[in-house]
């Protein structure tokens, strides 16, 4: 890491009031075995080696919703301490990508004394070169630049994945919840692409309709053309690749619509109104 920003993380740290004490600095110190020792605070590949407290490590797989069907990727892996407790806490399988040999090592060395060896498996490498498009959550502890570096890559993955922050943020993707821990966790649920039109097939044909979405990142907006009305839609969510939403038809009917969106096909349902129907599917134009 350049010397400016390890100075702006420590900073970050410090202001973040997560900077630790002196005898648990100590304490992190001692984490290594016979063979390597890390220390807290030494530099790595862009960043520097500052572990997560135990208590925090299991909120962030708390407000992932971690299970034992689940496949987490802990980008920038340290001691293995998050994949670990990702399968020992919530049987999990679990991978760490980690930078630097002798703490890739240290780290399953770490997952065979704390017996999930046969779940976690530790790979030295670069978070920027190796896949990890498999997982079903993704937890980070980087520094901002970095995050902002993998926003990219995290939104191109399956929709519905999870994604776990220590500290920083996505940006101007703004997390789907936030919880306080020692310090901030941020959580993603990495949203299907549903922009552009839809057209909806319903079991009236005299009618046709038109769905348009507006996206950006999990944000919607947008309207549905029902024949020659147009309506706005009203809270509009997406989690994942669950669509819903409501709006007034002509009749000033509410109508709500659940959908899941599968590339450019659409099924759900719609309740509401005086003639509703219970199933509808869709292409996108």
């Amino acid at each position: 890491m350049k010397p400016f920003n390890r100075f702006c993380f420590l900073s970050m740290l410090y202001l973040l009031n997560i900077a630790l004490p002196s005898h648990a600095q100590n304490q992190f110190s001692n984490l290594g075995d016979e063979q390597y020792q890390p220390k807290w605070g030494q530099s790595g590949k862009d960043v520097i080696w500052i572990p997560t407290a135990s208590e925090m490590v299991t909120d962030m797989l708390k407000i992932a919703k971690v299970t034992s069907k689940d496949l987490v990727y802990d980008l920038g892996a340290g001691d293995g301490k998050i994949a670990i407790a990702a399968a020992k806490e919530f049987g999990a399988k679990a991978v760490g990508i980690e930078f630097n040999e002798d703490m890739a090592k240290l780290a399953q060395r770490n997952a065979q004394k704390a017996g999930v060896a046969d779940l976690v498996k530790i790979i030295h490498g670069d978070i920027f070169v190796e896949d990890f498009t498999k997982a079903d959550v993704v937890t980070l502890y980087l520094l901002p630049d970095l995050n902002l570096q993998l926003r990219p890559t995290l939104l191109k993955m399956k929709p519905g994945t999870r994604i776990v922050a220590h500290a920083f943020n996505m940006g101007e993707w703004e997390p789907d919840k936030e919880m306080d821990s020692r310090a901030k966790i941020y959580h993603w649920i990495v949203p299907a692409d549903v922009a552009g039109e839809w057209l909806i097939d319903k079991k009236d044909p005299a009618s046709k309709v038109t769905l348009n979405l507006v996206q950006r990142f999990q944000k919607l907006g947008g309207s549905i053309s029902v024949g020659k009305d147009s309506h706005i839609l009203i809270s509009p969510t997406l989690e994942g690749n669950q669509l819903r939403f409501g709006y007034f038809d002509k009749d000033k009917m509410y109508r709500s619509i659940n959908a899941v969106i599968e590339g450019s096909q659409l099924k759900g349902e719609e309740k509401g109104g005086v003639s509703s129907w219970n199933s509808l599917t869709g292409v996108r134009r």
